[in-house]
């Protein structure tokens, strides 16, 4: 056992993945995912302009 074989091996390289070709099914899919996308951060803009929804704060029960 020499001391240049100690230690962790190094793992090999995968080869690199063939871009996939994508069918209309799979355009529409990455286009309505876009478009969801697009909605969600829409609306989370609009929220963060308002103020919060609650300002009650903790709610404290009449018992000592």
């Amino acid at each position: 056992m020499s001391g240049r074989e100690g230690g962790k091996k190094k793992p090999l390289k995968a080869p690199k993945k063939q871009a996939a070709e994508m069918d209309d099914d799979d355009l529409a899919f990455k286009q309505k995912q876009k478009e969801t996308q697009k909605a969600l951060n829409e609306a989370k803009a609009k929220a963060s302009q308002k103020g919060p929804l609650v300002t009650g704060g903790i709610k404290k029960s009449g018992k000592k």
